[in-house]
């Protein structure tokens, strides 16, 4: 038998009722979308070569998964996942499932799995920010649950310029679009490191690709 999915832990009891687009959301369902999304983008950009997801955490799924056994007298109840979730544009899940889409497809143009290169830049516990490298690309992480950072310093490698390409507040997989997509020109700190100014929401994470400096 499986244990709670992690949107479950998430959401609790609010995954039953306030998974609707269109209906508003409550403070407990956007912590949990933010974080849902965060937790797998971390997990997929830190771990190493390959990317293993529980069955169901790649929309949300909304209950465990449990085999039959004895335990269940044998059931095939909770033996499924519910794809039609994912499929209705309606529910936050459809949102969940193509941020799942995108992830992968980021891995597709930028071969983050098969990057060697990795650099922690920032790891700041009171900001509850963290800043890293994988290939060519920058991730930036704002795990404050209430503070936003207007100009936040970002340090990266040397390069000419920033440019987000993608953003866990994304509208499109149901973030509340503050990240503009725009490039920053990084600064010349010496001829290894650059930095830039930064706006990064809370509960948001940004992904930036380092341009090589001209």
């Amino acid at each position: 038998m499986g244990d709670k999915t992690l949107s479950m832990w998430l959401f609790d009891a609010e995954i039953y009722e306030h998974m609707s687009v269109n209906s508003g959301e409550t403070q407990k369902t956007f912590r949990g979308m933010a974080l849902h999304k965060m937790i797998r983008l971390i997990t997929f950009s830190l771990g190493s070569k390959a990317y293993l997801n529980f069955m169901g955490n790649e929309f949300g799924h909304p209950e465990w998964i449990d085999f039959p056994r004895e335990g269940n007298n044998w059931s095939y109840h909770y033996c499924r996942r519910r794809w039609d979730l994912v499929d209705r544009p309606d529910l936050k899940f459809s949102q969940l499932g193509y941020f799942d889409q995108k992830m992968l497809a980021l891995d597709s143009k930028y071969h983050i799995l098969a990057a060697d290169y990795q650099y922690i830049r920032t790891a700041h516990e009171e900001d509850k920010l963290l800043v890293y490298e994988r290939g060519s690309l920058l991730f930036v992480f704002n795990w404050n649950p209430t503070r936003s950072f207007e100009e936040y310093l970002v340090y990266c490698r040397a390069a000419s310029k920033a440019t987000v390409v993608w953003s866990t507040d994304d509208q499109d997989t149901g973030g509340h679009c503050r990240v503009h997509h725009k490039s920053y020109q990084v600064n010349e700190v010496n001829y290894l490191t650059g930095n830039f100014m930064l706006y990064v929401p809370s509960r948001c994470a940004i992904v930036l690709e380092l341009e090589p400096p001209i």
